[in-house]
């Protein structure tokens, strides 16, 4: 069973679901170090690349 938790943003209600993500030594390193030279939090990436994944 899926657990939802809602948030409220500038007045704006969404539904957040919370996920455990396992990464290589190696995909973590990347990651951290894109956030590095970038100064983006790894979950701004992480929700970045899913929201450009192709909907079928």
């Amino acid at each position: 069973m899926t657990k939802f938790t809602e948030s409220t943003t500038t007045g704006k209600k969404f539904a957040t679901q919370q996920i455990t993500v396992s990464l290589t030594l190696d995909e973590a390193q990347s990651l951290d170090n894109y956030c590095q030279q970038t100064g983006k939090a790894a979950i701004d990436v992480i929700q970045e690349l899913i929201r450009k994944l192709p909907v079928a």
